[in-house]
């Protein structure tokens, strides 16, 4: 149930404020919201009724509070003892520059010194509170990391807000021209940052635990053998805390002046590097093996650019080892890669048959021959 608070709420109208509100609440017991977008002033008379409505229903919270009235609620205490949330700057993103789009959000640029990511569900606001504190806690450990400042609304939707002056992705320095090859160098930098950095048990969510149960449910589309191999050969990678980004690619790397920064972090999570290299796989060579073009519409490059930065990252991230490892550690991010694609097509699309069957034939060629899924 949602109820408004309007005006101002002091000892003057107090009582009958409650009593109007008691009368709308009535016996409801469940999650109840009350709306301070109208609340101008609450006084200590105020914050009395809110109280004794938080101890008839514990389930009680406050949304759209301006700032004046939410320093009250901060100041008397009252953000401690339940939730309460600011309004949001409401903002429109018509015109406005696509410069990444994901899974859960697009990104686009508002202004030269601002990009915003909207998220595509509209009940995004505990994912993006979430990425913020992983961008902050991947700040904090060493990692460059563009951290979030603001969240606003966009229509029904909620996006966080980046200042990012003059800042363009890898993707768009390479569509302008510049170096592939020294591009890759400079974003294996970050990754080897990135993965030489060990958090404690529990502080991010498990890659492995995660990729076990894409194989879980994949082995139910795929020959026994098979499946069964999968499911033991994910089980197998060694369990390690080393961060991961879990959607490494040109358009989430940043360059602002001499700076390289990385951008959405709400996949965060530690694990083997092979699963980070699974996705890499996905993003620059899985996602366009049956649909030509894929490259060209999300990244902005051609495939074979693509394909250039791929090979590079490969040879700068494993520099010293052959052309053998190379290969052999590329197939294992492959099923990795195709485990993960096959599920979430299966779910999200089913329709895309020529992927499915394509996912399938790769991980029933290539599991049988692989007797781990690490290096």
């Amino acid at each position: 149930m949602t109820v408004k608070l309007t005006g101002r709420i002091d000892s003057s109208n107090a009582t009958e404020t409650e009593n109007s509100l008691k009368a709308q609440i009535g016996d409801f017991q469940g999650e109840l919201i009350l709306d301070a977008g109208e609340l101008e002033y609450i006084s200590s008379a105020g914050l009395r009724i809110i109280l004794r409505l938080k101890k008839m229903n514990k389930d009680t919270r406050i949304i759209n509070c301006n700032s004046e009235v939410y320093e009250i609620f901060d100041m008397t205490g009252f953000t401690e003892m339940m939730d309460i949330s600011k309004a949001y700057r409401q903002l429109s993103v018509d015109g406005c520059e696509v410069i990444g789009e994901g899974a859960n959000g697009i990104v686009y640029r508002t202004d030269p010194d601002t990009i915003v990511k909207v998220y595509k569900n509209p009940d995004s606001l505990d994912e993006i509170h979430n990425e913020r504190e992983l961008a902050r806690k991947a700040f904090v450990m060493g990692i460059p990391t563009a951290i979030p400042y603001d969240v606003v609304q966009i229509g029904d939707l909620y996006g966080s807000v980046f200042e990012l002056l003059n800042a363009k992705s890898f993707a768009a320095l390479i569509s302008e021209g510049e170096d592939v090859r020294e591009l890759a160098r400079q974003s294996v930098e970050i990754l080897n940052t990135m993965h030489g950095t060990t958090l404690n048990e529990g502080e991010l969510p498990s890659k492995r635990e995660e990729a076990i149960g894409w194989a879980e449910f994949c082995k139910n589309y795929l020959p026994d053998a098979v499946g069964e191999k999968l499911v033991a050969l994910m089980k197998d990678i060694p369990e390690t805390n080393t961060m991961l980004h879990g959607d490494y690619h040109i358009k989430n790397i940043m360059r602002q002046g001499d700076e390289n920064l990385l951008i959405d972090m709400d996949t965060l999570s530690v694990g083997h590097p092979v699963f980070e290299f699974s996705q890499m796989y996905l993003a620059y060579i899985g996602f366009s093996e049956t649909e030509p073009g894929n490259i060209e519409k999300f990244m902005g490059i051609s495939a074979a650019q693509a394909l250039e930065y791929f090979n590079s990252t490969l040879e700068y991230y494993f520099d010293g080892r052959d052309e053998a490892f190379i290969n052999d550690a590329v197939n294992k991010a492959r099923i990795i890669g195709y485990t993960r694609l096959l599920r979430r097509t299966i779910r999200r699309d089913s329709d895309n048959t020529a992927l499915i069957e394509h996912c399938k034939k790769m991980l029933t060629e290539l599991v049988p021959n692989t007797e781990s899924l690490y290096f």
